[in-house]
């Protein structure tokens, strides 16, 4: 069966729907750093712990790469849903440094099988020509939970006796998830049972080979990890940030930056495949470091709160560029493998920078200078776009 030209399919809703859940479970973790010195583990455990989830899903997703495909995705997705509930209701127990530490390698693992087999099903259903339109409306339900849950949480933490009560509570939304699933599985087998062989089977060794010696795609995914580092240093450290700030709660940065990206994403979706990606991704790319730098010199409420917008807005037409550029890059039968290599570009991203920063701040480092270094990387970045050639499908300018 060719690839399916309506975007708004049956399959790709049901997906998306599922993602949303998921993801909702996962967006109550950016206040963790601070909720760990709140049950007393030591400073210099803190970045390590909040950056081995991550850390754990980078190594887990190199080795899970090959082995996930179109035909398996279905029930590793169930699995990844099912671990999930348990690790989320464990944190309530895990209190001290070994009990964090298993629990964090099994949360790594839990979200490495839940995304990997939801990208995989997903980059199958996007047509070609939509490719920008369909990363960013899939993006759209893993970027409201981080509109909705940090407020959420912030509005419940003085009614509980701990975040670890949140992350449990918040366990019950997987159980959405789930029924979908569950409801929606015989719909995507016929879908699967559909596909070209091509698309379904495992990659071969040497097709991973081929695929890595097309220059565009180790660009790109170093262009992913540079923006990863950038991003999971405000998402880690924008807390303890605004704390500076009296009367002020994160809530106000999550709120509005991710309800800009979210509007940015509804509104760029209609345009964005009618533009040349690539030369409109290096000026986003440049726009977003200003805007970090502006952030790392930020001294007031006001200041913060145009940031956050500024941000979002950044975020919002870049990364669905960023998403879509590999995705044409790559040829079809390998979509899935790049597009869970850029996956674990950002797992490297969420664990180096909580980590290298966690020791940054724990040497006595200002928090504003983690803002700083992840301009300079998307600096970086920006760079290495300029060694990007277009792709022949990409409009021209």
């Amino acid at each position: 069966m060719p690839r399916p030209q309506s975007l708004l399919s049956p399959e790709f809703i049901l997906l998306s729907g599922i993602s949303f859940f998921a993801f909702c479970n996962i967006a109550v973790f950016y206040g963790f750093y601070s909720y760990l010195g709140q049950i007393g583990i030591p400073a210099e455990w803190r970045g390590l712990l909040v950056g081995l989830e991550p850390f754990t899903a980078f190594v887990l997703r190199l080795l899970l790469i090959p082995l996930i495909s179109v035909a398996n995705a279905t029930r590793v997705l169930l699995a990844g849903l099912l671990l999930l509930v348990m690790t989320l209701l464990s944190y309530q127990w895990a209190l001290s440094v070994p009990s964090l530490i298993l629990l964090r390698i099994l949360h790594g693992a839990t979200f490495v099988l839940l995304v990997s087999a939801s990208i995989t099903l997903m980059v199958q259903l996007i047509p070609e020509g939509r490719s920008a339109q369909g990363f960013s409306l899939f993006s759209l339900t893993t970027l409201l939970p981080y509109a909705l849950m940090p407020p959420l949480a912030e509005w419940l933490l003085p009614q509980v006796a701990s975040a670890a009560q949140i992350y449990a509570g918040v366990s019950l939304l997987s159980i959405p998830a789930i029924l979908l699933l569950l409801a929606g599985r015989r719909r995507l087998a016929a879908v699967v049972a559909g596909m070209d062989r091509t698309l379904t089977q495992r990659p071969s060794r040497r097709e991973l080979k081929e695929d890595l010696q097309r220059p565009e795609v180790p660009l790109l995914l170093l262009v992913n990890l540079g923006y990863y580092l950038a991003y999971s240093s405000v998402f880690y450290f924008i807390k303890d940030f605004a704390g500076q700030f009296r009367g002020v709660d994160v809530g106000l940065f999550f709120g509005l930056s991710t309800s800009t990206l979210i509007l940015t994403r509804l509104l760029g979706s209609l345009v964005l495949d009618r533009f040349p990606k690539l030369p409109v991704l290096r000026i986003s790319t440049l726009c977003l470091a200003l805007c970090l730098f502006a952030l790392a010199r930020t001294d007031s409420i006001t200041g913060l709160a145009l940031s956050a917008v500024f941000y979002g807005l950044c975020l919002g037409v870049s990364l669905p560029l960023l998403n879509s550029a590999l995705f044409m890059a790559s040829p079809p039968a390998l979509r899935g493998v790049n597009t869970n290599l850029a996956l674990f570009m950002m797992d490297a991203g969420f664990f180096l920078s909580p980590w290298l920063g966690g020791a940054f701040l724990a040497a006595g480092g200002p928090i504003g200078g983690l803002f700083i270094g992840g301009a300079v990387v998307l600096l970086l970045a920006f760079g290495l776009l300029l060694a990007v050639r277009p792709t022949p499908g990409d409009p021209r300018p």
